[in-house]
């Protein structure tokens, strides 16, 4: 145990970049912040020479502060982490400070020390406190070396106002913007490697994501519901999720398997779904739909195909992952965490009621007539009905109001209900 008081100092770059708005962007990482690391023993999270600092209560060990770092490493908008102490003015502490934030930054065989001071009134400048700092540094341990270019530690001292805060130990945040400062978004959510990463990608940039699964009850079982569910979970950790909708769909499906020629039933689901999706999104008031699609993996995915299934809704569709190959997005899922989930064989509605031979090159003319045989409008408002929801933590999200349900399943953060 040490007598500093532990922090972790929550660096940004994006966020850096913006004019007048700035402070409402830092606002709303902190409250993410506040929320998601409400498990660790944290004391306060203040704005401090743009950046944010998270104050952790005395005698908290390096075990629990390390846990809390990576969390907040993986929230949106956070660009680097570093793990170190609070200590006085004085640069006989400072230096303690770093002799013991260095002993705990891990494996390493050359450093250097960066300090600065964002206040005048501390007489000593950056350049004499490197000297200083560096020097008890290279005393404590002779058997490292100093390297002023790429070393592999850097020990960061940073005397403000009232204190002074040094680090060793960081780790890369995954950036972006926080959740909550760019909107709101449906995302067709799947059980499958792409989706949750589509998802996550656009909480990444900032917007507030609405899961929407179609599940193929009551023609398949309902087990790609639960492993959905638990790629919300994870997603959840990081307040990357805010809601799922569940859409029992199989039985819409099977009504247009037995109606539309056989080459134009995956367009005619997608559309289907396009438009239940945003349906559910004119009730969350979200700006844009967004699917896990990668242009020319499947027959759904062709650019004539794409074409016929945006022409189903006005709001604008997002493909966050339309230019990425099959082995970035596994690589993308596993660092994630939902490759595993994903990995696992469910039966959804992706796969039922197939054709053998669905169309690649759909035209319009030939897609809008085939549609014209199904009771589309009043199947919308069915599945919107139908739809269940399960709520998750998401500092950003404010949920709207719903009516709850017999019967509904159990679990997540929140009962699923009838929307």
């Amino acid at each position: 145990m040490t007598d500093f008081q532990r922090i972790i100092l929550v660096h940004y770059h994006e966020i850096g970049l913006k004019g007048h708005n700035r402070a409402s962007f830092e606002t709303r990482l902190l409250k993410n912040l506040e929320a998601l690391l409400a498990p660790f023993p944290v004391v306060t999270i203040h704005r401090i020479s743009g950046r944010l600092c998270v104050f952790l209560r005395e005698g908290t060990d390096w075990d629990t502060a390390v846990a809390a770092s990576e969390v907040a490493g993986r929230v949106p908008g956070v660009a680097r982490v570093s793990s170190g102490f609070k200590c006085e003015r004085d640069l006989d502490e400072m230096a303690r400070a770093a002799v013991l934030a260095l002993s705990e930054a891990g494996e390493f065989s050359t450093f250097k020390v960066a300090a600065r001071r964002n206040h005048t009134d501390f007489a000593t400048g950056s350049m004499e406190m490197n000297k200083i700092i560096g020097g008890a540094l290279c005393e404590a341990r002779p058997d490292k070396g100093v390297r002023m270019k790429n070393p592999d530690v850097t020990v960061g001292v940073e005397v403000v106002q009232n204190a002074s805060y040094v680090y060793a130990r960081s780790v890369p945040g995954v950036g972006g913007l926080p959740v909550g400062s760019s909107g709101k978004v449906v995302c067709l959510l799947s059980s499958g490697i792409d989706s949750p990463v589509a998802t996550w990608k656009l909480a990444r940039r900032g917007a507030v994501c609405i899961g929407v699964h179609f599940s193929g009850r009551p023609q398949t079982s309902d087990a790609s519901e639960y492993l959905v569910d638990d790629i919300a979970r994870v997603l959840e950790r990081t307040g990357c999720i805010a809601r799922v909708y569940t859409v029992p769909f199989g039985d819409y499906q099977r009504e247009i398997a037995l109606t539309v020629p056989p080459e134009l039933r995956v367009i005619m689901y997608r559309r289907l779904m396009f438009k239940v999706a945003e349906a559910l999104a004119a009730r969350e008031r979200a700006g844009a739909l967004v699917t896990g699609e990668s242009l020319g993996q499947v027959a759904s995915q062709t650019l004539d195909n794409i074409r016929a299934t945006d022409d189903a809704v006005d709001l604008p569709v997002f493909r966050p992952l339309i230019g990425t190959d099959k082995l970035e997005i596994i690589g993308e899922a596993q660092r994630l965490g939902s490759y595993e989930i994903s990995s696992q064989d469910a039966p959804d509605c992706c796969t039922l009621f197939m054709p053998r031979s669905p169309e690649t090159h759909a035209k319009l003319p030939v897609v809008r007539e085939a549609e014209a045989a199904l009771s589309v409008e009043r199947w919308v408002a069915e599945l919107v009905e139908a739809a269940e929801v399960r709520d998750y933590a998401c500092p950003a999200y404010k949920p709207r109001a719903r009516r709850d349900a017999a019967g509904a399943r159990q679990g997540g953060t929140g009962d699923p209900a009838r929307a």
